[in-house]
């Protein structure tokens, strides 16, 4: 969508300014389309199923742990809107222990070939920080990498998305999972985490990533307390001055369930949705969401009400 959709903005330094004093330069960067992300246009907010394959996920570990559940859910999502499929093989909860590659390959890449094999071509991407888990997914079809650790966390990833010349998407994060909710502590989080990816950025771009295929995530929740996630939720259209489309992914996280009382994850749905709206009226480009129905009939009633022609 081209012009800006906003009065003001938040600069790279988070400070608010109007939007009609912009340099012409800055406003293109906000403001010009994004490339499409795996054949799909950017010009809405595209919804990202998450699906994962794994014992011990937050929210789903062990819903989908056989393949034939994985591919039934992967169609179920398809059917309710989900427009790319972001399939996960190790957990990167709070607290969780790092799966050995060869068990994340062997939860992950079946999938991926049997989705492929019964016919589904939605986009899939693969939500790993390891290269070799990257490469064998491509092999078998798999679209783009979501990679929480921004290429820090495996040496060869970087080279694997540039020899595929696939979209990466890049997330902030603080420690790593076993570790990262300890505690963590920012001067000044908006700031802080716009540089680290300003940085990863420049280190993909560096390694033969074209930049038109970066996407970047503030990894809510990764390395975040309350306060750091409400901070940087409010301060999204900083992120928009990468000029780079922007993923957030917030489904039934602690923080929602912290400030609406709902303890188990799957109780909080309509938080998630709610955080879903915020992100898509501040220009978000993808939504990272367990429930797809539900947050597809909720975007397409703001749609609705937003858009200027009867």
């Amino acid at each position: 969508m081209t012009g800006l959709r906003f009065a003001h903005v938040l600069d790279q330094e988070g400070r608010e300014i109007a939007a009609q004093g912009l340099d012409a330069a800055t406003i293109e960067r906000l403001s010009a389309p994004r490339p499409k992300l795996c054949g799909l246009s950017l010009d809405r907010p595209r919804l990202m199923g998450i699906l994962n394959v794994t014992p011990d996920s937050f929210s789903d570990g062990g819903d989908h742990a056989s393949r034939a559940e994985a591919v039934a859910q992967a169609r179920a999502m398809v059917e309710e809107g989900a427009e790319i499929l972001d399939i996960g093989g190790e957990s990167t909860r709070p607290g969780a222990q790092a799966v050995a590659v060869e068990e994340e390959m062997a939860r992950v890449v079946p999938v991926v070939a049997a989705l492929r094999a019964a016919g589904l071509t939605v986009p899939i991407s693969i939500d790993t920080r390891n290269g070799a888990t990257a490469r064998a997914a491509l092999a078998e079809g798999a679209d783009m990498i979501n990679d929480v650790s921004a290429l820090t966390h495996d040496p060869g990833m970087a080279g694997v998305v540039a020899e595929a010349g696939v979209p990466i998407c890049l997330m902030h994060a603080k420690g790593t999972p076993q570790e990262m909710q300890r505690a963590p502590r920012y001067d000044d989080v908006l700031a802080e985490v716009l540089e680290a990816l300003g940085h990863r950025i420049e280190a993909a771009v560096a390694a033969g990533i074209a930049r038109d295929r970066i996407l970047v995530d503030p990894g809510i929740g990764f390395g975040k307390d309350l306060g750091h996630n409400l901070t940087l939720l409010r301060s999204l259209t900083a992120f928009h001055g990468f000029g780079l489309p922007l993923l957030i992914g917030v489904s039934r996280k602690r923080f929602i369930g912290t400030i609406g009382g709902a303890e188990a994850p799957k109780d909080r749905m309509p938080g998630s949705i709610a955080v879903a709206l915020w992100a898509s009226q501040q220009g978000a480009q993808v939504i990272r969401v367990h429930d797809i129905k539900e947050t597809r009939q909720a975007l397409e009633l703001q749609h609705a009400l937003m858009r200027e022609e009867p």
